[in-house]
């Protein structure tokens, strides 16, 4: 039977002191790395469609740590949070993003389509809705061979309204797969305020028509999404199938760059960017006693500069010459009769 909650319990995970760290500097990659991205936005260094992840940076980080390499993940075009979380090297990552030919897909698939397969992060799509049929492509394989391996399937909450969520839910539910679902809900589809598109007041109770766990946890709080991606990759991962979480959050800017989020109430936003989950944690961390100001300095001054230097790094690349725009297209290239 599915259940709604909140993701904590009386036996839910706790990460250890060096995992919270380690939550903490995935966030703090995301914000940094956010930040960037707009400047170079705005400057004009680079010009590319942009979706900021601000926000949204404890989801990925949470979950992200309680996954091994061989795990794998399925994304969406507004997903760059979760590429970092799961570890694309950030040199290859701005390189795609330049277009340039030592990106992660040699610059032909730019900022919606960045793919890393080696980190497992194995699919950005552009395609609403299609994470989910695709991770269970990849969950039912596992499953054949027999592995212990996971896949993170992340979209929105407009992507619950899609015929493939509801699909792919009953199909793995069925088959048992090794699959987590992890609605990132931000309140908004694109321009359409959650109220004004979506039946249901938790995506979570959908879970239950599928016959599988469903939970809504704060997708601010690192420590619920902690435990609540905690449970559900253990349960995955020891083939008692699949888990829907939806992780509440809010996105501090628009759709893309350039939008006004007109839909969003000023209210509502500055509460939000009141409450930012990354200061907010640093500030438990110190509190708390798990790390110092000077050593949480430190790690942000590295993410810092290695950004700076991926920035760098982009630009500094080559172009795709002509000759990719026939390369990789098949497996093995005939003449033309």
């Amino acid at each position: 039977m599915a259940t709604t909650g909140q993701g904590e319990g009386v036996n839910a995970a706790v990460p250890d002191a060096a995992t919270q760290i380690e939550i903490y500097r995935r966030m703090s990659l995301i914000m940094q790395n956010d930040e960037a991205s707009r400047k170079v936005v705005r400057s004009g260094r680079l010009m590319m469609p942009y979706y900021s992840p601000r926000g949204q940076e404890v989801i990925p980080s949470a979950v992200s740590v309680n996954l091994t390499n061989e795990d794998q993940i399925c994304t969406i075009y507004r997903g760059i949070h979760d590429m970092l979380a799961k570890g694309v090297p950030l040199k290859d990552l701005w390189a795609e993003v330049a277009g340039r030919v030592t990106g992660t897909c040699k610059g032909k698939g730019g900022p919606m389509h960045i793919t890393h397969p080696a980190s497992g992060a194995i699919l950005t799509t552009g395609i609403v809705g299609s994470s989910m049929p695709i991770a269970n492509g990849l969950a039912w394989a596992h499953k054949l061979d027999g592995t212990r391996r996971v896949v993170i399937a992340y979209f929105g909450d407009g992507a619950s309204n899609i015929g493939a969520f509801h699909e792919s839910l009953n199909l793995a539910s069925l088959w048992k797969l090794p699959v987590v679902f992890v609605c990132q809900n931000n309140r908004f589809g694109e321009h359409t305020r959650y109220e004004n598109a979506t039946s249901v007041d938790q995506i979570s109770k959908r879970a239950v028509g599928y016959n599988m766990p469903g939970v809504t946890v704060d997708g601010n709080d690192p420590f619920a999404m902690y435990a609540a991606a905690n449970e559900a990759i253990n349960r995955a991962r020891d083939g008692d199938g699949p888990t829907l979480i939806e992780a509440m959050t809010f996105r501090f800017f628009g759709h893309v760059f350039g939008d006004d989020d007109f839909y969003m109430t000023k209210e509502e936003k500055a509460d939000a960017i009141a409450k930012d989950p990354v200061p907010a944690f640093r500030a438990r961390l110190i509190a708390d006693g798990v790390a110092t100001e000077a050593q949480l300095a430190d790690l942000e001054a590295d993410l810092a500069k290695q950004i700076e230097e991926a920035i760098q790094y982009a630009l500094a690349s080559d172009l795709p010459s002509a000759d990719e725009l026939t390369r990789d297209v098949f497996a093995a290239e005939t003449e033309a009769a």
